[in-house]
């Protein structure tokens, strides 16, 4: 009987009842699943899209047969998904090709027939639970052959059913359903290229597992079978099956096949016992048209002809393809995908660019330019006013730059889109230790940090959960990006705007590899589901926006109002010389920068918005040429860009990976400001002093 858990939500009051499925497959009792299947079916590609982001590669011992193993996240469960080497037939297998036949039967786990053989078992872990076999469902007949021995091994089995829109174009139209009845085994259609069925496909196998089902027999025709009782009779031995710990019907096929293998092994252990064995594959020939090994293999093609017959047919080629393949084509496509993810990344720089600073020019740019009169000069003035900027702050912040950003994205989801972006994309994020999973929160960083680091905190786990959280910090959000282009966009030009952004990139992405360099505790592959498109429900779409965004109200609100009022109060009390003068080993030593730009350096982490506009009020000019070279301006950027987060992005960042990480990246990220900004400035004065 199932057993049932009740998970609490984090932001309901009521409990949620789900079923939990006994046993549990995770830590020391995770599954073993074996992807098995004839050169080009598509192993690897399936491997690849659920890998993890650090697989464990290896060699089958004895040969050059490379495996590659990783563990995968299946709901609750976890199994370790072992890719073997492409194997055409289990008969007759060549040195290369034998280890894993053995891997397959007996994993770590020698037999006593092997215990003479040099050297340790084919791969260092356990026979697996599962095989999947991974089949080209244009070739299916031929892979059928295979099929039908695997299914000798006596282990739970399933078939994906892979490459099923080449089928479908090809006009082949196989009936799964009726496949499945006649193997005795669950049958999966795939198309792992583009990620279709393999959700289904991992979550059956599970449930395979669970049920212990394996494959119906499938019996040699009658005549064979006839011919070949005597050879049945004289292998029922136990002390045959001990040594060999295989199945009967597989040790009967072996013997009568001749494989050389068996053959060895029987001449080492048994040799008393053989004269007699092929005495009897004599005589079953003699009442054969062919020879024993041809009739077996002629025996096996027709069955897998019979079962291709009765559960397919062949039909004209599929021409007419709707929205939802050019959909497909343009988001999944290994090619082409990209090209739809830059389709998105585009919407969303319109939406942070475009409609967020005319959002902001009706919202927190009034509110702002409401309060510029009033200036206060008592202490209670002063803090009065430094609530109001603050909640100005916190206006500037949501209302333009995360409400409707995060509207967008959720929306996405809703219509399926993003998760086809996230499976495209998965590949590349593995290189900085990330799954294709963080691709929304990384979009919703270009808006505001806030959120994405809320977002990317459900998505991962443990160290992941961390790299995704200090990269974020790194993207330049709507508020850096401000500051880029009113002065990059002005003293710097489109070339400088550019080189910025793409210095930006390149920080991401070597933080990224420096921070996942170490990967012997990352955590396991993701099954991603690709699921069907369909229209957002608004309902849906509104309330997901809100839990994504009340972190805002929870968390920020307060450090947001707490930090202006300091930072008022600080400057009521004329400590502007003070902060400059504690930041001139930054400002003037290190930056070439004066040192009255301190204090705006400081106010940027309470918003960053606030140093631009700090930055006319300590210069005293709105002329920033007048005072910066592009030397200086090029350096006060790339600085202001790096360094510490926002007082927000902190407060998340508390939340979501704990005091000691979120120290390590505030300490992280002034390190890289200073380092990036100040080679750069070093590397430009260089420039600048070479004759032209």
């Amino acid at each position: 009987m199932p057993k049932t858990a009740n998970i609490r939500g984090e932001r309901q009051a009521q409990h949620a009842t789900v079923p939990l499925r006994m046993p549990l497959f995770r830590g020391e009792r995770r599954l073993r699943i074996a992807l098995v299947g004839m050169p080009n079916a598509g192993k690897s590609t399936l491997f690849n899209a659920v890998s993890s982001t650090a697989p464990h590669s290896g060699r089958l011992a004895g040969t050059q047969r490379a495996y590659e193993e990783c563990t995968v996240q299946i709901g609750l469960d976890e199994a370790s998904v072992i890719e073997l080497p492409s194997i055409a037939s289990l008969h007759h297998l060549t040195a290369e090709d034998l280890p894993a036949l053995k891997f397959l039967l007996w994993g770590d786990e020698r037999p006593p027939i092997s215990a003479h053989e040099p050297g340790g078992p084919p791969a260092p872990f356990a026979p697996p639970d599962l095989i999947v076999q991974v089949v080209d469902a244009t070739r299916l007949e031929s892979h059928l052959e295979l099929t039908l021995e695997l299914a000798q091994l006596g282990r739970p089995m399933l078939m994906a059913l892979n490459m099923m829109d080449e089928a479908w174009n090809k006009g082949l139209h196989i009936n799964v359903k009726a496949l499945s009845r006649l193997l005795g085994m669950p049958v999966v259609p795939t198309v792992a290229l583009m990620g279709h069925g393999i959700a289904e496909l991992f979550t059956t196998a599970v449930a395979a597992v669970r049920a212990a089902s394996c494959p119906l027999p499938q019996p040699a025709s009658a005549h064979i079978r006839e011919s070949l009782q005597p050879l049945s009779r004289a292998l029922q031995r136990e002390d045959l099956h001990a040594a060999f710990r295989v199945p009967h019907a597989l040790l009967l096929t072996q013997v009568a096949a001749g494989d050389p293998y068996f053959h060895d092994e029987l001449c080492q252990h048994f040799p008393q016992l053989l004269p007699q064995l092929q005495q009897l594959r004599q005589q079953a020939a003699l009442r054969l048209p062919r020879p024993l090994e041809d009739e077996l293999h002629a025996d096996r093609h027709h069955r897998a002809a019979t079962l291709f017959e009765a559960s397919s047919r062949m039909g004209a080629p599929h021409e007419g393809r709707g929205w939802r393949y050019w959909l497909d084509e343009l988001f999944l496509h290994p090619r082409w995908g990209l090209i739809g993810s830059l389709a998105v990344f585009a919407a969303v720089l319109f939406m942070v660019f475009e409609v967020s600073a005319w959002l902001d020019s009706v919202t927190s740019a009034r509110l702002v330019n409401a309060l510029t009169g009033w200036q206060p000069t008592s202490t209670g003035g002063v803090i009065g006013r430094a609530v109001a900027d603050g909640l100005a702050g916190l206006v500037g912040i949501v209302i333009p730059y995360m409400l409707p950003l995060v509207l967008l994205l959720v929306a996405l989801e809703e219509a399926g889109v993003m998760q086809r972006i996230a499976f495209v994309v998965d590949r590349g994020f593995h290189h900085i230790g990330l799954h294709g999973g963080v691709a929304v929160p990384f979009l919703t960083g270009l808006g505001c940090n806030v959120p994405a680091i809320s977002a990317a905190a459900k998505v991962t786990s443990g160290r992941e959960r961390v790299i995704a959280s200090v990269l974020i910090t790194f993207l330049p959000c709507s508020a850096r990006s401000a500051i880029i282009l009113a002065l990059a966009g002005k003293y710097l030009g489109a070339t400088g705007v550019f080189a910025l952004f793409a210095l930006t990139i390149a920080v991401v992405a070597l933080m990224g590899r420096l921070l996942a360099r170490d990967r012997h505790d990352f955590g396991p592959g993701q099954v991603q589901e690709i699921p069907p498109y369909a229209l957002p429900r608004w309902r849906s779409v509104l309330t997901e926006t809100w839990a994504r965004t009340e972190d805002i109200l929870t968390i920020v609100t307060p450090l947001l109002i707490g930090g202006s009022v300091v930072l008022a109060l600080l400057h009521h009390v004329g400590a502007d010389a003070a902060i400059n003068a504690l930041f001139t080993p930054v400002t003037a030593w290190w930056l070439g920068l004066p040192a009255v730009l301190g204090v705006p350096i400081l106010f940027g982490i309470l918003r960053k918005e606030l140093s631009l506009l700090m930055i006319y009020q300590a210069l005293g000019t709105f002329e920033v040429d007048s005072r910066l070279d592009w030397v200086q301006i090029t350096t006060f950027l790339l600085f202001l860009t790096f360094y510490i987060p926002c007082i927000s992005t902190f407060a998340v960042m508390l939340k979501t990976i704990g005091r000691r990480q979120a120290l390590i990246s505030v300490s992280m990220s002034v390190g890289v400001a200073l380092l990036v900004s100040g080679a750069i400035r070093l590397l430009l004065e260089g420039a600048r002093l070479l004759p032209l």
